[in-house]
């Protein structure tokens, strides 16, 4: 009796453990000037407060997200690793089955995993089992912002970014939208 306990609590265990270190979708991965990594992620929707602004997990899909670090090729002072801060960060996710849409702007979070980046809960315009297009554009902080020093100016860019979009298409968030962290 001692051995079938034990195996059942290493079974709640082991899938209460794995829950809460399910693995994220990686949509892609790139590099901007000047030395920033992006990252794009569909992730399990997630408890973020305040849910009014982040999107409430019980009635989302997923949780979609940038990653966005500054790289070995940085400019001097930038902390490699560390969050690349003011972005301007919007998704547009196209249902490929039926043709609607949803335009959704990330807005910077902080969790134990990914510390700082921006994201947001959000429902799928359409079904789960559904192929998706997202577009990401990611844009630079809106003028008066984010003030740039001199230096900046003078040695990198008049500004921290120029604006990106990237174009992922056939994406499957089936899994991930009917996994749960909790």
């Amino acid at each position: 009796m001692k051995k079938i306990l034990l195996s059942i609590g290493f079974v709640v265990f082991s899938l209460n453990t794995l829950s809460k270190d399910l693995p994220e979708m990686v949509i892609g991965e790139e590099n901007i000037s000047p030395g920033i990594n992006l990252i794009f992620e569909g992730a399990i929707k997630d408890d973020v407060s305040p849910a009014y602004k982040f999107g409430e997990e019980s009635v989302s899909d997923i949780h979609l997200e940038v990653l966005s670090t500054w790289n070995e090729s940085a400019p001097m002072g930038s902390t490699q690793g560390g969050f690349v801060a003011y972005l301007d960060v919007n998704a547009k996710i196209l249902n490929e089955n039926n043709g609607r849409y949803k335009n959704i702007k990330l807005l910077p979070h902080l969790n134990m995993s990914d510390n700082l980046h921006y994201a947001l809960n959000i429902k799928l315009p359409g079904k789960r089992e559904d192929l998706y297009t997202v577009i990401f554009t990611i844009k630079p902080p809106k003028p008066g912002d984010l003030g740039l020093h001199f230096d900046w100016r003078e040695e990198v860019n008049p500004f921290l970014i120029k604006e990106h979009t990237f174009v992922y298409k056939n994406l499957d968030f089936y899994s991930i939208a009917e996994a749960s962290r909790r």
